[in-house]
């Protein structure tokens, strides 16, 4: 039975608990290296950065509520809310 253990992040310094039961999920997924960073510094590597996404304003083309996207709407292309965009696919 795992026990949790302080490890210490490459990226920040900081300690952090890698707990029992994320140890039991890495062995069940055959995971062999414990992790390197703490969950902050690992957030922070998979958004490419510090910096968090930075989000714009369209209005949905099918149902023309306003939509959040992550990318810079064009004139020439229509943008879709989360739901149309899932009825879409």
């Amino acid at each position: 039975m795992s026990q949790d253990k302080t490890l210490k992040c490459r990226d920040c310094g900081a300690d952090f608990i890698f707990t029992a039961s994320e140890q039991d999920f890495y062995a069940e997924k055959g995971f062999t290296n414990e992790p390197q960073r703490c969950k902050p510094c690992r957030q922070a590597r998979k958004n490419g950065g510090a910096a968090p996404r930075e989000m714009f304003t369209a209005i949905c083309a099918s149902c023309g509520r306003e939509a959040r996207v992550p990318f810079q709407p064009r004139d020439d292309r229509p943008v879709y809310c989360s739901d149309c965009f899932s009825k879409q696919r």
